[in-house]
């Protein structure tokens, strides 16, 4: 039985109707008050363009489905750009012309955008684009044009800071020929060159190539010597490109490839066969961070594939449909915000004879829409999307390596920080921007090898360098140069060595010959200033040889860093010195030490006769014996052969000072005069140039060197200097002198004047001042990208191994003489060396005086109290002088006249 169900309250019931018919009322009138705008959709309309328009599609049913009180309503009206230019600009003109959309979402090619962005700035329509990224578009300055993805060039700085990680030194650009390929270029090539990248070479691929139009260009690179590439192509082109790299070999373990987001972004759509020949390569692709909301629409995505199309393949979302569900929903977010009250177009004043591209009017509502358009912010799908000045705001970049099946993340790079293992959006430090291989993950490389190739190879038939070298006639050590009898060339020397190894030092190789700077004849075809000219006019690339660094010769060349000593200076004959004469024993002691030596003798005597000759036998006796015996006695100390005994307390402390004061200078003036007698002191025949001036000699000068004009400008005459060609020339001359047709003097630069005097040590001497130059250095043209690698190569040769075993080789063992060049002459003692000594003796003696004086004065007491002062002064002296016996009586001093 059926239980019946009675309404127990009408007046609730009633209320309950009112309340639903009041709803469904409302919602008519809001479904009323709705306003449509329309929305123009330009895609290619292949499967990917299809999908591409149900994913804008999604983003709007998404939008609207939690914003349902919004009053604007997207329409959508789409047409088909059919893969071409042409395509694409009639689609954006019957959009505007026919439909008077307020906004239009497309192109997807950058070569597509140009002519519609113009379309749209004259109608005042936003364009909105989410995958024309070449660089070139944001020129066009159209304040209607809106870049809701990432223009090329902001990947440049995470390709940059890969290169730099690696220490590669040259890249090559693969690239499109057309906008899209070449938008990258002026920003890639600016940023490689603040880091010292050279740019070699640039290979331009044209998107419709075909396979052997590809192979003919990659056999091109192959036979270069840079094996680093950045490969900036679409993926059709991309695939096909690989594809044909490993046929032909060059996906192997010399190759470093880099590829930029337009393939990285599309590696899920590429086939397994085309990822298999792509291993090892390193790519990096805007970074989409995982969320909830993403999974959920990765999910919607594949099951709106599998509905549309069973049997199509289903893959990841990328992130350029990221792009455009982020698109759709930014637009949305405009319109709501700018709501065209009246969304029509004006129109056009234009004559009855007008084109089509004349005749379509203006947009009423499109200054406000993309003022809002500029003004929108949210977390999309893709990231935070964030416009300035029309451009979407990039995120950091990740860097992937291909290893197998797909695509492991190996790292990532910001803007701020460099390259980093993981990100850290809480902190950022902004001072450490960081370009280390250690901040990257492990890497497979082409060839399956774990190591980073070098970068380079020699190459099959790049171009060598024209190195030019001088041709010597002397000084053959650092550079020499032999024909042989086929008429080839033998290149040699300390100089050419250097270059070898800093030229295998580089992080790239160099091909190069050595070109002799020769006339018909084999003769020196000119002065060091002339062959560094022929690097400015071409005729050589490069010149490596012992040419000095000046200041003339840089205005027309750049040198490279300096690998020798610098410096030009004097060398003379040396003579032996002949000042050894019959006072010769007097020079161990300068005469301020030779005098206080006499008075401390002197004073010694005095003190030991003060305090001896009234009680001791030995000093006492007649006047001129006690005067004799002050000085014999301090002098026979010296050799320690007096006889006398002291028997005063005062007496014996004061000699033992005095000894070892006479036992000290006694040693030091023989040792000093001994070093001065028996050692050979050497002697300049000149120590100035100023000598050389007065005296009118005659000075030589190395040929052909900068020398001669640094003699001039000291003062010397033209009709002074005399050349020389070789170190036997410049012996022969030194050895002549300036009387006998030779020189006086030599001036040369200190790398030859070390090799001349390790030959000829015990003649010659180098004197004078140093005058200043800058060494040896290897010349390249001016701005040449060679000169800063080849100077850090310097750096690193010059402060290795290698370097010891080259000067070792050329120049043996003894480079250098045992220190001939200064004067080996003893220096006299001074006093200041005994003033501790001297100062002891005299305070003892002073101290022994003191206290005999007053002990005598004592022991006279009566004498001293009693008479007169001249009687008592002579009383008192005749008792100092007199001898005191042991009974106390007084002998007074024998006359020595007296008989």
């Amino acid at each position: 039985m059926e239980k019946r169900i009675t309404c127990r309250n009408p007046i609730l019931y009633l209320f309950f109707y009112l309340f639903i018919s009041l709803k469904n009322f409302s919602a008519k009138t809001a479904e009323a008050r709705v306003i449509p705008v329309r929305v123009g959709v330009v895609l290619d309309m292949d499967d990917y363009g299809k999908m591409t328009l149900d994913v804008i599609t999604m983003a709007l049913s998404d939008f609207y489905a939690t914003h349902d009180h919004y009053t604007t309503r997207l329409v959508l009206v789409n047409r088909d750009s059919k893969g071409d230019v042409v395509g694409a600009a009639a689609a954006g003109l019957d959009l505007l012309k026919n439909v008077e959309v307020q906004a239009i979402i497309g192109p997807m090619y950058s070569v597509q955008a140009n002519f519609l962005i113009s379309l749209g700035q004259k109608a005042q329509v936003p364009i909105i684009t989410f995958a024309a990224t070449s660089p070139s578009l944001s020129s066009l300055r159209s304040p209607y044009f809106i870049r809701a993805t990432l223009k090329d060039s902001s990947q440049v700085g995470a390709i940059v800071a890969i290169i730099q990680a690696f220490g590669w030194r040259e890249v090559v650009p693969i690239y499109e020929d057309n906008e899209f390929g070449e938008g990258i270029l002026p920003f890639l090539t600016d940023a490689l060159e603040q880091v010292n990248v050279r740019v070699p070479y640039r290979s331009v691929i044209p998107p419709l190539a075909t396979d052997d139009q590809i192979a003919a260009e990659l056999y091109k690179l192959m036979t270069m010597q840079t094996r680093v590439f950045v490969v900036h192509v679409l993926n059709p082109l991309a695939s096909r490109l690989f594809t044909k790299a490993k046929e032909i070999g060059m996906m192997s373990q010399d190759y470093a490839w880099i590829i930029t987001d337009s393939i990285t972004n599309d590696l899920n759509s590429m086939g397994p066969s085309v990822i298999e020949s792509m291993l090892g390569v390193i790519g990096v692709r805007p970074y989409v961070p995982k969320t909830k909301e993403l999974d959920d629409f990765a999910i919607r995505y594949k099951q709106r594939i599998w509905q549309s199309s069973p049997k199509a393949p289903t893959s990841d979302v990328d992130i350029y449909r990221l792009w455009a569900y982020d698109s759709a929903t930014a637009l949305a977010m405009a319109v709501e915000e700018a709501r065209p009250e009246n969304p029509e177009y004006r129109e056009a004043n234009v004559s009855r004879n007008s084109t089509d591209l004349e005749a379509f009017g203006v947009s009423l509502s499109g200054p406000e829409l993309i003022q809002a358009l500029s003004s929108v912010t949210f977390t999309g799908l893709a990231g935070n999307f964030r416009l300035v000045d029309g451009q979407l705001q990039a995120p950091p970049y990740q860097i992937v390596n291909i290893d197998g099946p797909g695509a492991n993340s190996i790292g990532y790079w910001t803007k701020e920080n460099g390259l980093v293992k993981e990100l850290n959006f809480e902190s950022s430090n902004t001072n450490k921007y960081s370009t280390s291989r250690s901040n990257l993950g492990s890497i497979v490389w082409p060839g399956g090898k774990s190591s980073p190739p070098k970068g380079w190879v020699i190459p099959t038939n790049g171009k060598k360098l024209r190195v030019g070298v001088p041709m010597r006639g002397g000084f053959t050590v650092f550079v020499s140069v032999t024909w042989n009898s086929d008429n080839s060339i033998k290149v040699e020397g300390y100089c050419i060595d250097v270059f070898d190894a800093v030229m295998a030092a580089l992080p790239y190789g160099v091909q190069y010959e050595y070109v002799p700077f020769a006339t018909p004849d084999r003769e020196m075809a000119g002065d060091y200033n002339d062959l560094s000219y022929q690097v400015y006019l071409g005729n050589y690339d490069a010149v490596a040889g012992d040419v000095t660094i000046l200041g003339n010769r840089s205005q027309y060349v750049d040198f490279t860093l300096p690998y020798t000593e610098s410096g030009v200076s004097m060398v003379v004959p040396i003579q032996d010195d002949k000042s050894k004469n019959s006072l010769a024993f007097l020079k161990p002691l300068t005469w301020r030490l030779w005098l206080t030596s006499f008075c401390s003798f002197i004073f010694i005597g005095f003190c030991i006769w003060t305090l001896e000759h009234r009680t001791n036998e030995e000093f006492y006796g007649t006047a001129w014996h006690q005067v004799g015996m002050i000085f014999w006695f301090p002098f026979s100390t010296m050799v320690f052969a007096h006889k006398e005994k002291v028997e005063s307390n005062w007496g014996r402390s004061l000699l033992i000072i005095w000894f070892f004061l006479v036992l000290i200078l006694t040693q030091s003036y023989t040792a000093s005069l001994t070093s001065m007698l028996t050692v050979q002191k050497l002697q300049p025949t000149v120590t100035d140039v100023s000598e050389l001036i007065k005296n009118k000699e005659y000075v030589g000068y190395s040929n052909p060197s900068f020398v001669f004009g640094l003699l001039k400008e000291m003062g010397i005459d033209a009709s002074r200097l005399r050349p020389f060609n070789s170190a036997e020339e410049m012996d022969e001359l030194l050895s002549k002198g300036s009387r006998n047709g030779g020189i006086a003097a030599a001036f040369h630069e200190i790398p030859y004047i070390k090799l001349f005097r390790g030959k000829y040590c015990s003649k010659y001497m180098m004197v004078g001042p140093t005058y200043k130059a800058d060494g040896f250095g290897f010349v390249f043209p001016i701005g040449s990208p060679l000169v800063p690698d080849v100077s850090r190569a310097i750096l690193n040769v010059t402060e290795g191994r290698k370097m010891v075993e080259i000067e070792r080789k050329w120049f043996g063992d003894k480079t250098t003489c045992s220190d001939s060049d200064t004067v080996l002459s003893s220096k006299s003692l001074e006093l200041e060396s005994f003033m501790v000594l001297f100062s002891a003796v005299g305070t003892v003696g002073f101290s022994a005086l003191t206290h005999y004086m007053f002990k005598f004065l004592y022991d006279n007491w009566d004498v001293v109290k009693g008479e007169d002062a001249p009687s008592k002064l002579l009383r008192l002296l005749r008792i100092f002088l007199s001898k005191k016996e042991n009974n106390g009586q007084e002998i007074e001093l024998v006359d020595p006249h007296e008989n």
